[in-house]
This record gives structure tokens, C-alpha cells and sequence, in this order.
């Protein structure tokens, strides 16, 4: 199967995978923050951190690599939505807008750090 296919297969699971997770975010959490778009983003932030390094140290297949990373993630993790979440917060609630950004970035970051750490851990034990 071309490396194309299958990144598509992963980015159509990492799409349906996006939906589950906001069904399940919209019934459990509140709504004064777009949840389901931080859990994906972050989540995705610690996947990718994640997968890239065992994916290079471990030597996967270049197909295996962009299955999951531009296929699943690139399906699971949305910055667009970010983006329309945050104006229109700006809009109606500053304060959030300003939390919805902190989070979004400064989790990114260190779940993306702690997925390289994982990584490194998985792929030297």
C-alpha cells in the first residue's frame, strides 16, 4: 500500500478519534473553555514529542512515521480550531482567551518535552 493510503487510513482514525474524544469532553467537562480542542492539542503535543523520538532512534519505517504523525495526528490535533476558539473568546471573554492561550502553549510545550523524555526512556530500557 502506498505510504499516501496510509496516511490517509490514519488521518481518517485520528479524525474519528478528534470527534470521540470531544463527545466525550462536551458531557464531562464544563464549558467556560473549549476542552475538547485542548485535550486533543495537548494530547497531541505529547504523541508527537512521543513518537518522533522512538520513530528516529528506533528506526521506523518511513511510512510507519507518517502514518502516525501526518496521518493520525495531523487528523487528531487541530490548530485552526485553536485559532477560531480564541478570537471569538477574545471577544466574548478575555480572561478565558488569555488561559485558553497560556494552556495551549505552555502545555504544548511541556507535554511535547515530556513525550521526548518518554520516548528516550522507552527506547534505552
Amino acid at each position: 500500500m502506498s505510504t499516501v493510503l496510509w496516511i490517509a487510513l490514519a488521518g481518517a482514525a485520528g479524525t474519528v478519534a478528534r470527534y470521540l474524544v470531544g463527545l466525550w469532553a462536551e458531557q464531562r467537562l464544563p464549558a467556560n473553555l473549549p476542552y475538547p480542542t485542548l485535550i486533543v492539542n495537548l494530547s497531541g503535543c505529547f504523541a508527537i514529542g512521543l513518537v518522533m523520538h522512538v520513530a528516529l532512534t528506533q528506526s521506523w519505517p518511513p511510512v510507519l512515521r507518517a502514518a502516525i504523525v501526518t496521518g493520525f495526528l495531523g487528523g487528531f490535533t487541530t490548530y485552526s480550531s485553536f485559532n477560531y476558539e480564541t478570537i471569538r473568546l477574545l471577544e466574548e471573554d478575555l480572561p478565558a482567551a488569555f488561559l485558553n492561550i497560556a494552556v495551549t502553549l505552555f502545555g504544548g510545550l511541556a507535554l511535547g518535552w515530556l513525550g521526548m523524555v518518554t520516548g528516550r526512556a522507552f527506547a534505552s530500557g
